[in-house]
C-alpha cells in the first residue's frame, strides 16, 4: 500500500471512531439509528428513538415518545416519560430500562443490566435476564418463561384519585414456567398473583400466590 492509500485508510479509521461515539440531541423530532450503526448518547424531548438490529448506542432518552432496539443490538440505559419501550431479541442493555406511561417489553435472550420500572404500563419478559429487580404501580407485570430477575419484584402504593368512576383496575402479576424471581415480591396494594408450578420466588407478602401448571394462568 503506498503512502496516500495509506492516508486515506488512517483517515477513514479516525473518522469511523469518531462517528461511532457521536451523540445526538433534539427537542423536536425523532432519532433513527440503522442496523449496526454505533452512536453515543441518544436524547430527545418530543419524538421516538428507533434503533436498528445489531447496532451499538451508549444511552437513548426521550420525554414525549417511544423507544425501539432491534435484534442483538447493545445499548446503556433507555428512558422514556410518555411512552412504551420495545426491545427486541437478544438485545443486551447495561443500564436500565425506564418509563413513566408506557409499557415495556423485552423480547427472547435479553440481558438487562439494570432495574426495570414504570408507574403506568405493563411490564412483559421473555427469557430474559434482569440484574436490578423491578418497580411498578399500576401495571400489569409478566415474568415470562425462562426469565430471571434478580432483585425481586416491588409494587408501590396506589395514589388515590381525588375522583374516582368504577372500580379501579387491579394489576395482573405472572411468574411463568421456569421462571424464577431472586428477592422479595413485595405488594404495597392489591394484585392478582400467579406463580407457576415450576416457577421459583422469594419470600412474597402483600399478596396471595395463586398457583398454575398450565402453560399459561386462568383468565379473571
Amino acid at each position: 500500500m503506498n503512502r496516500t492509500r495509506l492516508a486515506f485508510a488512517l483517515l477513514f479509521a479516525i473518522t469511523s471512531a469518531h462517528a461511532a461515539d457521536r451523540d445526538v440531541s433534539k427537542v423536536n423530532g425523532g432519532i433513527e439509528v440503522e442496523d449496526g450503526e454505533r452512536y453515543g448518547s441518544l436524547d430527545t424531548v418530543n419524538g421516538g428513538i428507533h434503533i436498528g438490529a445489531n447496532a451499538r448506542v451508549a444511552s437513548a432518552e426521550t420525554v414525549n415518545g417511544g423507544i425501539e432496539v432491534g435484534a442483538s443490538s447493545q445499548t446503556g440505559s433507555l428512558e422514556t416519560v410518555n411512552g412504551g419501550i420495545r426491545v427486541d431479541e437478544h438485545v443486551t442493555t447495561t443500564g436500565g430500562v425506564e418509563t413513566v406511561n408506557g409499557g415495556i417489553f423485552i423480547g427472547r435472550g435479553g440481558t438487562i443490566g439494570g432495574g426495570i420500572e414504570t408507574v403506568n404500563g405493563a411490564i412483559g419478559l421473555v427469557d430474559t435476564d434482569v440484574s436490578g429487580g423491578i418497580e411498578t404501580v399500576n401495571g400489569d407485570v409478566t415474568v415470562g418463561v425462562g426469565s430471571h430477575v434478580h432483585g425481586g419484584l416491588h409494587y408501590g402504593k396506589q395514589n388515590k384519585p381525588f375522583i374516582s368512576i368504577g372500580k379501579p383496575r387491579i394489576p395482573r402479576v405472572i411468574i411463568g414456567p421456569d421462571a424464577r424471581v431472586d428477592g422479595p415480591l413485595r405488594f404495597e396494594r392489591e394484585v392478582v398473583l400467579y406463580v407457576h408450578a415450576t416457577a421459583k420466588t422469594g419470600a412474597i407478602t402483600g399478596a396471595t400466590a395463586i398457583r398454575f401448571d398450565t402453560p399459561t394462568p386462568p383468565e379473571q
